[in-house]
């Protein structure tokens, strides 16, 4: 489904990201951790086409990201809270990115009520801005717009923070799902090893860039993550 291959990213003459090769399969929940600087964000925005590679490149379904926009019809993401409009309210913006995606009011409605408890009564309806939101409400938006539609590859970047225990656990329960469809790849970048592991069913560590660690998640790669980063 994803296919990164030679691809490096540099700044200055520094390397911050060198992966010669990583396939993802459709249908795979995927996790990619690392400690700050690692090249996670720098991976995802390379994947959105949110800056260009300085070598190499990612398919996305067979799509050259950088060369095409053919891939964007069935990928969404949210990164921070630049991808969110700050003077829309949430059913604003929900309806705008439903429209988007050829998605009928009703369709969002009905999205918003199957993740209603997600919500915990904060947003809708509550005549707010999206810029007036706390990060962990303008987070909830922004991972819920990006489910709109139906989509095939879906990334988040650190998705649990900034987030409540509750909505954590609520969260977890919603990309399980998501991880449940053969027809859906999850992708998830996070610093927090037991979350990541709890949702994914493959973990890829990454250090100064590159990829040290690829594992198929088992009941020993809690413990092998931590080993690694402990050092």
């Amino acid at each position: 489904m994803i296919t990164a291959q030679n691809l490096t990213k540099q700044y200055n003459g520094i390397t911050v990201l060198n992966i010669e090769y990583l396939d993802i399969p459709k249908g795979q929940s995927f996790g990619l951790v690392g400690n700050n600087g690692a090249g996670k964000t720098t991976f995802f925005s390379l994947l959105l086409d949110l800056i260009q590679p300085t070598t190499g490149g990612i398919k996305n379904n067979k799509v050259e990201v950088d060369k095409s926009e053919a891939w964007k019809p069935f990928t969404s993401a949210f990164i921070d809270e630049s991808f969110i409009i700050g003077y829309l309210t949430a059913e604003e913006y929900f309806y705008f990115i439903g429209d988007l995606r050829g998605q009928n009011k009703a369709d969002v409605d009905a999205l918003l009520e199957k993740h209603k408890e997600f919500f915990n009564n904060e947003i809708l309806k509550s005549g707010k801005y999206l810029r007036d939101l706390s990060k962990g409400n303008m987070k909830k938006v922004g991972i819920i717009g990006a489910l709109i539609g139906n989509p095939e590859v879906i990334i988040l970047d650190e998705p649990f923070a900034n987030l409540d225990p509750t909505t954590v656990n609520r969260l977890k329960k919603i990309i399980k799902e998501l991880a449940d469809d053969p027809n859906v790849t999850v992708l998830v970048s996070s610093h927090d090893l037991i979350h990541t592991v709890e949702v994914c069913s493959r973990i890829v560590a990454l250090n100064k860039g590159q990829v040290v660690k690829d594992i198929q998640t088992s009941a020993e790669t809690l413990k092998e993550l931590e080993e690694f980063f402990a050092v």
